[in-house]
């Protein structure tokens, strides 16, 4: 990958185990903080959350855009990767995809705020919108074919429309307190099951 470290080689080399470890104390913070009171929380709470200064974090992510752009494409990493450790150690598929949903949920109220901070950017939106979709639609197929297979589930449900499903009874859900999401997210994913 020519011309991405043009800063005297060092983008090239890998980073330590311990600065990977930091970022990823980091972000998963943010990501805390972001679920907890939106996008737009203070740098503070962050840093008070990783039990670092606020200079640290301004040092990984010099802008909010860059920090709530890394939470997000460190959210689609942990939420791709969770499902086939779910697979791998719940009672069932069914269980498995009911756990990876309720994380998928909690990825989609961090993300509620990109959308207006990348405003400007539509090809950025656009790119990390493929991004989500090439990482997390193939590992939500993959719990659906597991409960399927094991006739938990009926068949038949596309792993695009499920996420798309999920989604939409997400949106608006941090501006309204009478209205839980997570209650009809669960409501839908209980009727997958197969009667009997």
């Amino acid at each position: 990958m020519s011309g991405d470290g043009a800063s005297g080689g060092k983008a090239s080399r890998p980073r330590r185990a311990d600065a990977r470890r930091n970022e990823k104390t980091l972000l998963d913070a943010a990501a805390a903080v972001f679920v907890a009171s939106g996008v737009d929380a203070p740098i503070r709470d962050i840093a008070a959350k990783a039990g670092v200064g606020t200079a640290t974090i301004y040092r990984h992510f010099p802008t909010r855009a860059d920090l709530i752009i890394a939470v997000y494409r460190h959210q689609i990493e942990e939420c791709a990767e969770a499902g086939p450790s779910l697979l791998a150690s719940s009672a069932t598929p069914y269980a498995a995809l009911g756990q990876w949903i309720s994380r998928f949920v909690d990825f989609l109220v961090t993300k509620h705020g990109l959308a207006a901070v990348l405003r400007s950017d539509d090809a950025g939106f656009e790119a990390l919108h493929t991004h989500f979709l090439d990482r997390l639609v193939p590992v939500c197929g993959r719990l659906i074919e597991a409960a399927v297979a094991v006739g938990e589930i009926r068949p038949g449900l596309q792993p695009y429309e499920l996420m798309r499903g999920v989604g939409n009874l997400c949106i608006g859900a941090e501006h309204d307190p009478r209205y839980d999401a997570r209650r009809l997210v669960d409501l839908l994913i209980a009727g997958l099951r197969r009667p009997g």
